[in-house]
């Protein structure tokens, strides 16, 4: 399993996950299908926040230790993120 898909597992869906983002379903797809998961660098910390999914499990090229891109400013919300705003 990837981290990505382990993000889109947490957020309950690759829906849910990308309107938490901002970004389209389809945008989400193409990070799973054809880019085999690696998602874009902006995109990491949001990822992280919402889901958990760590930058380092995320991005491990651009975050090579467990606790890189993690601070206090960065920790997961903690928002429920099936909730519909």
């Amino acid at each position: 399993m990837t981290a990505l898909t382990k993000a889109i597992h947490l957020a309950g869906s690759a829906t849910n996950l990308a309107r938490r983002l901002g970004v389209s379903n389809m945008t989400v797809s193409q990070w799973k299908n054809r880019y085999r998961g690696i998602v874009p660098a902006e995109r990491v910390i949001p990822i992280y926040k919402l889901t958990g999914v760590t930058p380092h499990e995320l991005r491990p090229d651009i975050y090579p230790n467990l606790k890189d891109g993690l601070s206090d400013s960065t920790e997961p919300s903690g928002v429920d993120i099936n909730h519909k705003f």
